[in-house]
């Protein structure tokens, strides 16, 4: 079992606590979906799971706290991925008490392509997350 502070999860699965773990594990223990793990090592480069034959990811344990890191930024401070990204990077002065504000949507109809290609790494990332909750709700509806 890893008790490494209140951001890391616990592992109930028999292995040291040094063990590498898989991405379905890892997103079970931190009830993060998979999908967007892989989003994340995207957006994040410090993030860097080993990969084995196949693909396959294997988590260590600083890898697990990183992902613990960035949940609690993204999902309990408020923190934009850009703003989690530049909190971890060393760029923020003080993560408790500066928290970057999402930005302002921009009409389509009177955005210049300049202004859109600013939020580019924005809107990828809230594209990303509309899709999932679109997916959940297609899931919830059909389950119903």
């Amino acid at each position: 079992m890893t008790n490494g502070g209140p951001d890391l999860p616990q592992f109930d699965d028999g292995k040291a606590p040094d063990a590498l773990r898989t991405i379905g594990e890892v997103a079970k223990a931190l009830k993060i979906r998979q999908h967007v793990l892989r989003y994340w090592e995207e957006q994040f480069p410090a993030l860097k799971p080993v990969k084995r034959s196949g693909g396959r990811r294997y988590y260590r344990p600083e890898d697990i706290a990183l992902i613990a890191t960035i949940d609690r930024l993204v999902h309990r401070e408020g923190y934009t991925l850009r703003g989690a990204r530049k909190a971890l990077q060393g760029k923020s002065a003080n993560l408790e008490q500066q928290v970057e504000p999402a930005p302002q949507p921009v009409p389509a109809a009177s955005a210049q392509p300049s202004q859109l290609s600013m939020f580019g790494d924005e809107l990828q990332g809230v594209l990303a997350e509309l899709k999932s909750i679109r997916a959940d709700l297609a899931a919830a509806l059909s389950a119903a």
